[in-house]
């Protein structure tokens, strides 16, 4: 039994859930990839047990959860009431960083105000309005949208605290005004900003590194040193396989079992993106199954017994959805017939009875 691997799951409520709504989920969490909007939704589905797709969804529509570029440029979905002073610590940060892509981009600072008006203009009133529309107002406004340009300018707009992601539509995004759609955001003092991103991250993921925290939040290293010193003495300090980690106290504890305890995971799920070094419950010569080539595609992923043993495959048909697994090794029969009672509930999260591949 992988006992780092198996108090990270309790840890992020996939092992003992306890959250009763998708946002307390997610604000347990702090913050939760949200890159693959399918497999965010089942990222949550999996720790709120009974849930169903469609409930997540309705979260999304009534902005009880929102999506957007939160951290290291990439999609994370958020607890409405997070959503301002998790982007009023982070967004200069990553503004600054982008100095030399908005260059390569030809998006200077007037050309980034000129969008921000236009998009603020175009949601004015309540609308809700997807990406393509936003990109036609851009274009109509003198603006090109050509190639990466509208997705970094629509991007700028969400670090500068002005719009929202809501639901797909489709497969294309909307987006939302903030001030309208999320009236009465509150940010914090920095410190408290500080202090409560690192209090969500290290409670919810131990045991991890102040690595782990750095790379996750994309906070300097000197900033991510000054959250860890502000929340130190609520959490404990453990030294395992001679590695420092930090973890919160009362960690239950997690022994050995008569059978395997297995979990089907979506794809970016944050027990494997929540980490900075993955080796803890990822042998480093499988890195390439879960992410081929370092292309920056995770996929779904089988954990038995708290170590990532192999990835799986899901294919929506009318009637079922067709679930396929590719082990690294093989699967024991015990392993084998524990996915597929573990694999039930996200059949019943699609409404979908679940029908494995080749059987």
């Amino acid at each position: 039994m992988n006992i780092i691997g198996m108090m990270r799951l309790a840890n992020q409520q996939i092992l003992h859930p306890t959250a009763p709504t998708a946002a307390e989920v997610v604000s347990r969490l702090g913050a939760i990839q949200g890159q693959d909007y399918p497999g965010a939704k089942w990222s949550i589905g999996l720790r709120l047990p009974g849930s169903t797709d469609a409930q997540i969804e309705q979260a999304l529509a009534d902005l009880q959860i929102v999506r957007t570029w939160a951290m290291r440029g990439t999609l994370f979905l958020m607890a409405a009431p997070d959503l301002r002073w998790i982007t009023d610590l982070l967004a200069e940060r990553q503004i600054a960083g982008y100095a030399t892509r908005y260059s390569q981009l030809e998006l200077d600072e007037p050309t980034m105000t000129r969008a921000n008006d236009i998009f603020v203009r175009a949601l004015a009133g309540g609308q809700h309005l997807s990406r393509s529309e936003l990109f036609t107002a851009l274009e109509l406004n003198g603006i090109s949208p050509a190639g990466q340009r509208g997705v970094y300018m629509l991007q700028r707009a969400a670090l500068d605290g002005l719009i929202v992601q809501s639901v797909m539509q489709r497969r294309d995004t909307t987006f939302r005004r903030i001030d309208e759609a999320l009236p009465g955001l509150k940010s914090k003092p920095r410190d408290e900003s500080l202090a409560e991103l690192a209090r969500r991250y290290f409670t919810t993921r131990g045991p991890v590194t102040l690595a782990d925290f750095t790379w996750w939040s994309g906070l300097s290293a000197a900033e991510a040193r000054e959250a860890l010193a502000l929340i130190r003495s609520e959490l404990v300090e453990e030294t395992i396989d001679g590695r420092r980690y930090w973890l919160p106290p009362g960690q239950a504890t997690v022994s050995d079992v008569a059978g395997p305890i297995v979990h089907a995971l979506p794809g970016f799920d944050e027990f494997v993106l929540g980490y900075k070094d993955r080796s803890a419950a990822l042998d480093r010569q499988f890195a390439d199954r879960i992410c081929p080539g370092g292309n920056g595609v995770f996929y779904p992923t089988i954990v038995v017994n708290g170590q990532i043993v192999g990835t799986w495959k899901r294919e929506n048909k009318k009637k079922a959805v067709s679930i396929s697994v590719e082990p690294f090794t093989s699967l024991t029969a015990a392993e084998y017939a524990a996915f597929t009672d573990a694999i039930q509930p996200f059949g019943a999260f699609l409404g979908l009875p679940p029908v494995m591949a080749g059987v």
